[in-house]
Order: structure tokens, then C-alpha cells, then sequence
């Protein structure tokens, strides 16, 4: 989908500038045309040289040429191209963009941009973790710039592998992801919220109860949505499964996290998929310290209920949003998904049984049945990209 693509390259001084090298490589693969501008410092760790050869255009760094004097409009750069990539992108390229700082052909290109901006930051994990990095992230983000970072497995401090830059392989794909969206797609352009993983109870601090969900039928959905266009923020339990660059993901570890982060998420969502398998319980009272084995017998655990996420957001829920829940069910199936759809006011309920062997926790595959309030759809047992295509086709068939 890149093919025939204007794309303008800042190139910015990180020791990740050779990764550039690679993303024109890609860019030129798929049918692109890149055209680099790069920052004084760029030129410190890469040469234009390399960069002209690979693009076939002359780079751009100054506001005029040293040769004859010709002027470099970054207005026409921001008519001409169809999306702008900073990558790699510094702390302090960064700070401009966020503020305003037009103080070389970059940001003065940026700031005349018309196309999308796709941001990939590289910095070492301090200065990526310092609040006012943070708060420029946030800033270019209200802006509408799309922050490309490498998604990792959960992390109690979920910083592991911030900072560093994502690989050029998945910045191309983001791209490529972005202009392939099916914009005929009712879901294009609308903000989905999924859930997905398990939720752990603290015990101790090194005990938890928790469950054997691997978040994969979650994470399968958020892709799909992504995929045909949607705004898609995956609010994730403690899980080792990564997700593409255009999502964006919270990370979570307990119910109570989970249903903040669902509910301040869900208030401007036009679709939730409520995919998670949540903790029904908790510990009444979790220890500070590691609980010692001092005497033989059984040992007293005193659980409360955790909130019930999927009712709570059904009664926020305003008549024009949608959601979607989930019924893992071991007895009674149908009756009991059906009971789930009318309490937690679902518009429909994915159901799914342990009785079918291999296709829930940890499987890669699946076998569902879609349970609405006037319909019931059942589905044989495939791989759960392919599940979460049926869903999302559900979704959409309802939005």
C-alpha cells in the first residue's frame, strides 16, 4: 500500500541514524518515494551521501543550498508529501516538535506538514523515563502525531524496551498498515478499546492468585481492528504476547488497575471488547512481607469480589457505543452467556467452552459462538486471527 507514497524522512543525531539506511531501503522496496531531511547533529552519525544514493534525491539539511543559494521550501514539503517520518527521533527533536522550536529544516517541515507524522523515538531508557520527555510524548500525541515505539511483554516499571528505537521492519509496516486501512471499514477512524490477559491478585509479594489466560484472542482482536482502520488501545494484563506498533497499549496487572485504565479509556470509545479474563476475586488482605510456612496445617485466605469490569462499563454505556463481552463457561453454556449478555448489557457475547479441548487458554486456536439478543452464530474451531476476523465482522455489522 505504500507504493507511489510520498515519504519525507527526518533523520535526526542518534547513534540510530544508520537504522535509516534500512527504513529507505524498505520505503524504496515497496514503490515509495522518500525524500530525506535530516538535522546538523543527523549528519554527526550518518553522511547524505549514503542517504542521496539510496533515495536518488538530494538530501536536504539547510534552509538554503550551499552550492547556489536555492531555497528549501519545507511549505512544498508539506503540500508534496502523503506522510512524514522522524526516525530516529532524539529527546530533543522531540521537545521542539512539542513546543514549537523551528530551529532547523525539520522541525520548519514538521511544522508545515498537511500529511500524517509518524514519530519513532530513540534515547537511552533515562532520559525516555524523565516527566518531561513524557510530557512532550503526550503533547506531539494531542497533536495527532502517531508515536511508533517497540511493544513489549508486561513489565511491573513498563519501560521495558522504551527508549530504544522499534525496528525498521515494523516502522515500514506501520506505514504500510496506516495507508492500507479499509476506509470503507465502518470501523475506520473509531476508537475501539480491548481488554485482554489475566488480572493478578496479590497475595504477598511474591504470590498471586491469577489465571491461565494468555491475552492471544485479545491481542488477535486489537490487530483486526487496527487492520481495517480503527483507533484501537488494547488495555493489557501481565502478559508475554507483543502487538503492532499502531496500537497503543496500557499495561495492567490487577483487576483494580484494569478497571481504571477501562473506564477512563472507554469514555470517548466508540466500541469496547471486553476480552480479558478478570480475577472474580482477591485477597481481602495482601502482606507486605513474604508469608512464611511457621506451621503445618491449612492456611486461611479470606477472598473478596473484585469489580465486575464489563457490567460497570455496560452501565456507562451511552446508546450510540457498543460492546462486546466474553462467557468462558464450563457448565449450563448457553444459559449462562445468555444471562451475562442481558446484566452486563452487552450488545453481544462471545462464547467459548473448556469442554472444547485445546481452543482456549494458551491455544492458538479457538472455537466461539456469537450470542446476540435475537441471534446465536456458531463457529467452527480455527486459528484465532481468524476468530477475531468473525468478531470484528460482527462488530461491524452492528455499528
Amino acid at each position: 500500500m505504500l507504493k507511489g507514497k510520498k515519504i519525507v524522512l527526518g533523520i535526526t543525531g542518534s547513534i540510530a541514524a544508520y537504522k535509516a539506511c534500512n527504513i529507505i531501503r524498505l520505503l524504496v522496496k515497496s514503490g515509495a518515494e522518500v525524500q530525506v531531511v535530516i538535522t546538523p547533529a543527523g549528519k554527526e552519525f550518518i553522511t547524505p551521501i549514503t542517504l542521496s544514493a539510496l533515495t536518488q534525491k538530494p538530501v536536504i539539511s539547510d534552509f538554503f543550498s550551499q552550492r547556489d543559494g536555492t531555497w528549501h521550501s519545507h511549505v512544498a514539503l508539506g503540500l508534496w508529501a502523503d506522510a512524514m517520518l522522524v526516525a530516529p527521533c532524539t529527546a530533543s527533536t522531540l521537545g521542539k516538535m512539542a513546543h514549537g522550536i523551528a530551529d532547523n529544516m525539520l522541525i520548519t517541515t514538521y511544522l508545515s506538514m498537511k500529511a500524517p507524522v509518524f514519530i519513532a523515538p530513540a534515547m537511552d531508557l533515562d532520559m525516555y523515563a524523565h516527566p518531561s520527555t513524557q510530557e512532550n510524548m503526550e503533547q506531539v500525541k494531542r497533536y495527532g502525531n502517531i508515536i511508533i515505539e517497540p511493544q513489549s511483554g508486561f513489565l511491573a516499571s513498563g519501560l521495558e524496551g522504551k527508549g530504544r528505537m522499534e525496528e525498521p521492519e515494523a516502522i515500514v509496516e506501520a506505514l504500510d498498515n496506516f495507508f492500507a486501512r479499509d476506509r470503507k471499514s465502518p470501523l475506520c477512524g473509531k476508537k475501539v478499546m480491548v481488554t485482554a490477559g489475566p488480572t493478578y491478585e496479590k497475595i504477598d509479594p511474591v504470590r498471586f492468585i491469577g489465571n491461565y489466560s494468555s491475552g492471544k484472542m485479545g491481542f488477535a482482536i486489537a490487530e483486526e481492528c487496527r487492520r481495517r482502520g480503527a483507533e484501537v488501545v488494547l488495555v493489557a494484563g501481565p502478559v508475554a504476547v507483543t502487538c503492532s506498533a499502531g496500537i497503543r497499549r496500557v499495561d495492567v496487572e490487577s483487576c483494580e488497575e484494569m478497571y481504571g485504565a477501562a473506564v477512563k479509556e472507554f469514555a470517548d470509545a466508540d466500541v469496547a471488547v471486553m476480552s480479558a479474563a478478570v480475577a472474580d476475586y482477591r485477597p481481602d488482605n495482601v502482606a507486605d512481607k513474604k508469608i512464611k510456612r511457621e506451621k503445618k496445617g491449612p492456611m486461611e485466605l479470606t477472598l473478596v469480589p473484585t469489580h465486575d469490569i464489563a457490567a460497570a462499563i455496560g452501565a456507562m454505556k451511552r446508546p450510540e457505543q457498543r460492546l462486546v463481552g466474553f462467557a468462558l463457561e464450563t457448565d449450563d453454556e448457553m444459559s449462562n452467556a445468555n444471562l451475562k449478555l442481558e446484566r452486563k448489557n452487552l450488545d453481544f457475547i462471545v462464547m467459548n467452552s473448556l469442554r472444547n479441548k485445546g481452543t482456549c487458554f494458551r491455544s492458538d486456536e479457538n472455537q466461539i459462538t456469537i450470542i446476540g439478543r435475537d441471534y446465536q452464530k456458531e463457529y467452527d474451531r480455527k486459528p484465532k486471527s481468524e476468530v477475531a476476523v468473525d468478531i470484528v465482522d460482527q462488530i461491524e455489522a452492528i455499528l
